[in-house]
């Protein structure tokens, strides 16, 4: 089983990497191409199988893991992970958004969509009995 990107895909679609993210970059890799295929076998696929028939699903599947990836690089590791933060000094306020609330990695539903693995559902629930007269 090859992983889904390689370090030269996350240093040509998102950027250059220095030393220590480069390390981080290469552990995170398949980890998150094992989760993309642990999703894909809760749904009853088999994602390995479906990017070796069909080359766009393939690209898809290395856009998402370079994505993952790159969030994960983009979390601060010293200091509060916030994407906004304000304060205020005499009414002692802090607020802010974080940028992975609970860390680790995060797969958006947006992403499991574009690959196949999330899609929506219908169905129909009568509310009341038919009148068949």
């Amino acid at each position: 089983m090859a992983d889904f990107a390689t370090i030269n895909d996350v240093i040509t679609l998102y950027r250059a990497l220095s030393e220590d993210e480069m390390i981080k970059a290469e552990a995170l890799i398949p980890v998150v191409s094992n989760r993309l295929r642990q999703y894909a076998d809760n749904v009853g696929k088999d994602l390995d199988a479906l990017v070796a028939e069909d080359e766009v699903l393939a690209d898809v599947a290395r856009s998402v893991t370079v994505d993952v990836v790159a969030r994960n690089l983009q979390t601060p590791t010293t200091g509060a992970p916030m994407t906004q933060m304000s304060q205020s000094a005499i009414g002692y306020s802090v607020s802010g958004t974080f940028l992975v609330p609970g860390g680790g990695i995060f797969i958006k539903n947006a992403e499991l969509k574009l690959l196949g693995l999330l899609k929506q559902r219908y169905g129909v629930i009568e509310m009341w009995e038919a009148d068949n007269e």
